[in-house]
């Protein structure tokens, strides 16, 4: 068995599970999970993050400032 067709059978699998498990919608399950497959293949591949790394703030357009953020504001003592 190819990697593909590993794929294709988890995602029909994936697929059949997110459903209720139904009876009868093999074909469909299938066709879904084959679409699939073939879009994960054609997608650019990511380059792997760092666990707990976080994303990079988008870059400012050259002349503008970068934007601040908000203070926040401090908590109201409890009413007694």
């Amino acid at each position: 068995m190819s990697i593909e067709e590993k794929r294709v059978r988890e995602f029909a699998y994936q697929i059949w599970e997110s459903e209720g498990k139904p009876e009868g919608q093999e074909s469909r399950h299938w066709e879904m999970a084959r679409k699939l497959a073939e879009a994960e293949a054609l997608a650019p591949k990511a380059t792997p993050r760092k666990a707990g790394a976080k994303p990079a703030a988008p870059a400012s357009p050259p002349g503008k400032p970068a934007a601040l953020k908000k203070p926040r504001a401090t908590k109201k003592p409890p009413v007694a």
